[in-house]
């Protein structure tokens, strides 16, 4: 291979993993693919839990120290959020259970590590293509 062709064809691969990278950094969870049920299932009801089990785990959450202590300052009192939580549709408490069921806490650590893995493939792959060399001494 004559030096002009190995030149340009780093100078391929580098942009190509520039422009993989860049995309896998814009990804965010809600671009995840997902099957939906169908409006008959939704309307049978055979989406999953009755409307009791719902309510209790939204009564779970709502049971802690932190949600009593926000709601409070917002100046709800728990018999407000029962009658709330009473007038709800089926379809809304068992939306809001799943949402809770989905939510994370700590957050989502384990995209933050991946893309910094990336990164640091990256820099090395791009060192090992322009004939930089690392030396570490002690």
């Amino acid at each position: 291979m004559s030096p002009s062709f190995q030149n340009r064809f780093r100078l391929l691969i580098v942009w190509v993993l520039v422009v993989a990278i860049t995309s896998l950094t814009f990804e965010t969870r809600e671009s995840s693919a997902a099957l939906l049920p169908s409006v008959a299932a939704m309307d049978l009801g055979a989406l999953g839990p009755d409307r009791e089990s719902s309510v209790k785990r939204i009564q779970a959450v709502l049971e802690s120290r932190l949600i009593v202590q926000r709601l409070a300052d917002f100046g709800l009192t728990q018999a407000e959020i029962t009658s709330r939580l009473d007038q709800l549709s089926d379809q809304q408490v068992h939306e809001i259970a799943t949402q809770l069921d989905a939510l994370q806490p700590g957050g989502d650590a384990l995209g933050t590590v991946v893309v910094l893995l990336v990164i640091a493939i990256l820099v090395v792959v791009l060192l090992q293509l322009t004939g930089h060399k690392i030396i570490i001494t002690k």
